[in-house]
């Protein structure tokens, strides 16, 4: 990687993040009605699907789950600041909102830069010692991503032996505990190129075995992602092709609480 395609990508990263900061205080006071009226069907009366009243929820990841959080406010659930600007603050808005008497608990603690090894090696801190009962983890662009720079030697196999291991730790140290395994996605602008493929392809396969292996819901962001590029172009959505845009973040939100609105307990 040359001094200027790094120079490129901490910038482009610093962007994204400064980006996601100042969009979490304006996400906060606008109506999330007006992401789509689709976002208002999953909540339905007694319509709960895998969130109960209750319920600790953590999301976790890398970057776009991070979103520009403010980690000294991290132990307090709820926090708008800690809840970051993309799509872990619109679901937590939409949850809160519309169950504001279901004492529920939410968490955001993604981590920018992160791969499968390095949720594993916080994993106790940042998921066990929360108690969460439904674990949401979104995590696999920097598998690639950093093996391309050629800051990272790892391969799809690693990927999906060290998340189906993270993911039966989880179910072992927590009993009971609800999963959501969100698909990586990736849309073609920005950093991502055609060189992408068809490797990033076969972590999308990955993410699905491991999903149905572990009895854990899945939620198809790329499939989500490829509707939405027939109605806007891809900068629309993820302006670097990895980080999603305000809209992007906001569709990941409604998808992702459809799906686990919809599932059974």
């Amino acid at each position: 990687m040359t001094d200027t395609s790094a120079m490129d990508l901490r910038t482009s990263r610093r962007g994204f993040l400064g980006t996601a900061t100042a969009a979490a205080a304006t996400i906060s006071a606008m109506s999330l009605s007006g992401c789509s009226e689709t976002a208002k069907r999953p909540f339905a009366k007694n319509s709960h699907g895998l969130i109960a009243n209750g319920d600790t929820v953590l999301l976790q990841g890398d970057s776009i789950t991070d979103a520009g959080r403010n980690r000294e406010r991290e132990g307090t659930p709820n926090d708008p600041a800690m809840l970051g600007g993309g799509y872990a603050h619109f679901i937590a808005a939409r949850l809160l909102a519309e169950r504001a008497d279901a004492n529920l608990k939410i968490y955001n603690r993604g981590i920018s830069g992160h791969k499968v090894f390095q949720l594993a090696e916080r994993w106790d801190k940042d998921c066990i010692a929360l108690k969460p009962n439904l674990v949401s983890i979104l995590i696999g662009v920097n598998d690639i991503w950093h093996k391309l720079d050629g800051h990272y030697d790892g391969t799809v196999e690693v990927y999906e032996k060290d998340y189906r291991a993270l993911l039966a730790r989880t179910k072992k140290e927590l009993p009971g505990v609800k999963l959501v395994v969100c698909e990586p996605f990736v849309l073609r602008t920005g950093a991502v190129t055609e060189k992408w493929f068809p490797e990033f392809d076969t972590y999308r396969t990955a993410a699905k075995k491991v999903a149905t292996e572990t009895d854990a819901l899945f939620v198809p962001f790329q499939s989500m992602f490829d509707e939405a590029v027939k109605k806007a172009p891809p900068a629309h959505w993820a302006g670097d092709g990895v980080h999603p845009t305000m809209a992007g973040a906001c569709l990941m939100a409604e998808t992702w609480l459809a799906a686990v609105s919809g599932a059974k307990a």
